[in-house]
């Protein structure tokens, strides 16, 4: 089995593929403070409530955004696992060409999105992620990798009108049925969800125009905790895929054997 970890600043997701079928998927709090040990641990108890032993785990392979961590799961996975993973970053072959000023500076989780929606959607493309930050990644039709934009998340600007208001409360992330609402909690939501959908649909039109395609061309594809919330609304998402980034780590897996 091939187990891969992708770790954001929010969560840490993994999963354990057979060949190309993803098996199991899970969904853990990223802690930048736990050891090697207690993820190891984690690992270990969530693999054998599912009945799988960790020996059945051949290779693995780690994307991570977060510092603190890049020596942490590596760690992990050489005591757990007895596999030293392939981590995600310069050396490792991803079959794209990064037209970026420095391509060091592109998060792992957008190199390995980028690759994955264009090997099972083909370009030209837009991935948008929402995550902690929302990241917009656009792929021509030869499958370069042509850059994009980064907004803080939905979550984190709720957070911040909380934090820095002294009357507005925090509110549940959840579409109002109308935009003109009639009270505090219900205008906070509409400014947060229909802003955001006017940002991400504008966003893409200005990608769109840019890379000279015509948009009936340009798949639009959205991954992230709040994709489906957003791509509802979206004049421009027509392709949902929570399992864009295990995919990608699976792909590029395969690329370094």
């Amino acid at each position: 089995m091939l187990l891969v970890i992708d770790v954001g600043n929010t969560n840490v997701v993994f999963g354990v593929y057979q060949e190309e079928k993803l098996l199991y998927d899970w969904r853990i709090a990223t802690e930048k403070d736990r050891t090697s040990d207690e993820y190891g641990l984690l690992f270990e108890q969530i693999f054998r409530y599912h009945g799988l032993d960790p020996k059945q785990v051949k290779n693995v392979i780690i994307s991570s955004v977060v510092p603190p961590l890049m020596h942490t799961l590596p760690a992990m996975s050489i005591k757990y696992f007895g596999i030293d993973p392939i981590v995600i970053g310069p050396g490792v072959k991803t079959g794209m060409n990064i037209k970026y000023d420095n391509p060091k500076e592109v998060g792992a989780d957008r190199i390995v999105n980028a690759v994955a929606a264009y090997e099972k959607y083909g370009g030209p493309l837009i991935i948008v992620d929402f995550g902690t930050a929302i990241t917009f990644c656009a792929v021509s039709k030869n499958g370069d990798y042509l850059g994009g934009a980064i907004t803080p998340g939905i979550k984190i600007s709720s957070e911040a009108l909380f934090m820095r208001t002294a009357k507005l409360p925090k509110v549940e992330i959840a579409r109002p049925e109308k935009v003109i609402a009639k009270n505090t909690i219900n205008s906070i939501q509409s400014g947060l969800v229909y802003g955001y959908i006017g940002m991400v649909d504008y966003i893409i039109s200005k990608m769109i125009e840019e890379m000279e395609e015509d948009e009936r061309t340009v798949k639009i594809v959205a991954t992230g905790g709040f994709s489906s919330l957003i791509a509802s609304e979206s004049k421009y998402i027509n392709r949902i895929d929570k399992l864009l980034t295990l995919d990608g780590l699976r792909i590029i897996f395969e690329r370094n054997k």
